[in-house]
């Protein structure tokens, strides 16, 4: 089940039935949130030790709402932005006669608004300055003008009251970013024009360091050349090793240049940067794969110490949360107790659920009983956290490997994915660490952090060149949002300023 799972059927052009009662994976709602002002929610479970039995849990009671009866004083369902292409109808919105004033005022904006979801935020949040009773109203008023579900838009304003409140965040300004990307997650518009040029501007941001080292010093090439002569590789060469490209990976990189420059037909350096955009956007490719599981999808997280995996783990677990599935976290990383405590933290933070045993437990039986767990629950996704590790340790290398044979065993196919998390700024040391897990894990994706703070951002490109694994996301900060999906094309034009 997602947020708004009925918007994104009604957007991509699915036709529903009104009357038939939801499908199973819409229709039940979480039962961890209630909307502010309503019952206080249940906290998610934690769980020190697994029940010697774990009786069937009872089947959620499906709820079907008439999602096509608006509540009263709502208006009619406005128009969705686009993905691809901008709409070309505005929003149509109307108010009944005896709504209160500020409803009408909101519906003609709306009506009116260039339908992306930046603008409609931008009036939606109009004159309020916190989080308060106004904020929820206007919410809840936005949400059925998009005809969403009223239990889905009750638990997403739920979930984001609980996260404000741990934050302690009040004033608009402070959570605004916050909510248009719990917003994106939810209503699956993460590739909107508006996000997309969010997350292009924070890339962009994200790698001054690195385009300081890249592209500041190519244009200075460009400049000093009036061809791609012999000499102009040369110099290219060096640019590259010097941003943490490495040598192998610039001389297979440079190669693949002079052949896509040939192919050309023109050796202008004004034209070079069109072609290694290009080039980039080859190399960064993602090939398609077969995303369905059998649930619960069991993800197996790996890496050294201080690479961030912890927090990467926890906006993992963020980001499936605002796509409305149910969590769960299991700490299999047993070696330090603090490591325990601290995923524990994160996974309150989240919103997910958590499953531990003492320090020093056999991590391999950790990961047994939260897969058993995660089945009887019906959790949709089961993060496996692990020991950080040098991969240099046999020991603990074989202990991974014995993590993974129990995880299949107890669930045919899992791991589903196998994710290693790389530090950016340890520049050609992720190589070495990315070869030495492969070799173990046969890794599934690859995520790199920390690309913000380091001038070596073009080890983005040696690992995609020697390894040709996915990256499929990137670090850019320490918020929440800072985690994004990675976009090959993206990342090329963020690079090369172009």
């Amino acid at each position: 089940m997602g947020f708004f799972s009925k918007l994104k059927r009604l957007w991509s052009g699915e036709t529903t039935d009104d009357t038939a009662a939801a499908p199973a994976e819409t229709a039940a709602q979480p039962t961890d949130a209630q909307a502010p002002g309503q019952a206080a929610p249940e906290e998610l479970p934690v769980l020190s030790e697994l029940p010697e039995q774990i009786t069937q849990a009872e089947p959620e009671k499906q709820t079907t709402a008439s999602p096509d009866t608006p509540a009263e004083g709502a208006p009619s369902r406005v128009q969705a932005p686009a993905a691809q292409e901008p709409a070309q109808q505005p929003a149509q919105a109307t108010a009944r006669a005896d709504s209160p004033q500020w409803q009408k005022d909101l519906t003609l904006a709306l009506r009116g608004a260039e339908p992306r979801l930046s603008v409609w935020l931008e009036h939606v949040l109009g004159g309020v300055d916190k989080a308060d009773d106004t904020l929820w109203e206007r919410l809840r008023f936005f949400f059925s003008a998009l005809d969403a579900p009223a239990a889905e838009a009750d638990a997403f304003i739920a979930e984001f009251s609980r996260w404000l409140d741990v934050m302690e965040y009040v004033h608009v300004g402070d959570f605004r970013s916050e909510l248009q990307y719990r917003l994106a997650l939810a209503l699956d518009l993460e590739d909107e024009e508006d996000e997309r040029s969010r997350l292009l501007l924070k890339l962009s941001e994200g790698l001054t360091k690195t385009k300081e080292q890249i592209t500041r010093q190519i244009d200075g090439l460009l400049s000093s050349h009036a061809t791609m002569n012999e000499g102009f590789w040369q110099e290219l060469e060096e640019i590259l090793i010097m941003a943490d490209v490495g040598f192998e990976p610039t001389m297979k990189l440079v190669n693949r240049l002079r052949e896509r420059v040939r192919k050309s037909g023109t050796d202008k350096p004004e034209h070079f940067k069109a072609l290694m955009r290009e080039e980039l956007e080859e190399i960064f490719k993602m090939p398609p794969r077969i995303k369905a599981v059998n649930l619960p999808e069991v993800v197996l997280m790996i890496g050294v110490n201080g690479v961030g995996k912890t927090t990467t783990i926890a906006k993992l677990a963020y980001r499936a949360r605002m796509q409305g599935k149910k969590v769960l976290i299991a700490a299999s990383d047993t070696f330090r107790a603090a490591a325990i405590e601290q995923l524990q933290v994160w996974a309150d933070r989240v919103g997910a659920g958590f499953y531990a045993k003492g320090p020093n437990s056999d991590p391999a039986a950790v990961a047994y009983e939260a897969v058993e767990l995660a089945v009887k629950e019906g959790y949709d996704v089961l993060f496996v956290d692990t020991a950080g590790r040098l991969q240099t340790k046999v020991d603990l290398m074989a202990e991974l490997q014995k993590i993974r044979n129990v995880l299949g065993k107890k669930h045919p196919g899992a791991p589903h994915r196998t994710i290693l998390t790389i530090d950016a700024t340890t520049g050609q040391n992720a190589l070495s660490q990315t070869k030495i897990f492969n070799e173990s894990c046969k890794l599934d994706e690859i995520i790199l952090t920390k690309l913000d703070g380091t001038a070596k951002g073009g080890i983005v490109v040696a690992v995609a060149m020697e390894f040709g694994i996915p990256i499929s996301h990137i670090g850019l900060g320490e918020k929440m949002e800072d985690l994004r999906p990675f976009n090959g094309a993206d990342f090329a034009a963020a690079l090369l300023g172009s």
